[in-house]
């Protein structure tokens, strides 16, 4: 076997990441028909951060710059949705975090990296940190609670049929969950 345990997990669980947020984009590009820009820009998100994910090792020196122009259009799109309502911020928020941890890669550091080698600003972090681990606790509960509460002592209810609404509050969870993720890896 080729390398140690723990790179063999850190490359598993980075390519799990890949494939959360690639499968997140995926599901937001086909709601692009009906849900127009919100739904744009989350799959151009999930898309990104599934490329940001793919562990490349020593290559890959061409995706920060790209990835960083990719996300300042991005977050230039999101600017755009605020013209819609502040409920548009999380799009730009999470399009300069990932403006943040590109640059973060380019300067040396970013995913697998130890802090203190251009990982990012210590501060920065904490606070992206704080933010997507609310933002993870408050959509999962509200995913929990979209079904209702279970009777009390009443018979187990049957499955219930999920809506496209439960699946939009899933993908966003998961690339919320995905941020997060690449933010501690930072």
């Amino acid at each position: 076997m080729h390398g140690s345990a723990s790179s063999l997990s850190a490359s598993v669980s980075s390519w799990l990441l890949v494939l959360l947020c690639a499968v997140s984009g995926a599901y937001c590009l086909r709601r692009v028909r009906g849900w127009g820009g919100a739904a744009a820009g989350e799959a151009v998100m999930g898309f990104g951060m599934a490329l940001m994910a793919v562990p490349l090792g020593g290559g890959g020196a061409w995706r920060p710059p790209v990835l960083g122009a990719v996300f300042c259009a991005a977050a230039v799109h999101a600017l755009w949705l605020l013209r819609g309502g502040a409920h548009h911020a999380h799009h730009l928020v999470g399009s300069l975090t990932m403006v943040y941890m590109a640059a973060a890669a380019g300067s040396g550091g970013g995913h697998g990296q130890a802090h203190g080698q251009g990982a990012g600003l210590p501060l920065l972090t904490g606070a992206l940190l704080l933010y997507y681990a609310g933002y993870v606790v408050l959509g999962g509960t509200r995913l929990i609670t979209a079904g209702g509460p279970a009777p009390a002592g009443g018979p187990v209810p049957a499955p219930v049929h999920v809506t496209s609404t439960e699946l939009v509050r899933a993908c966003r969870l998961a690339m919320g969950m995905g941020m997060l993720a690449m933010l501690l890896s930072m």
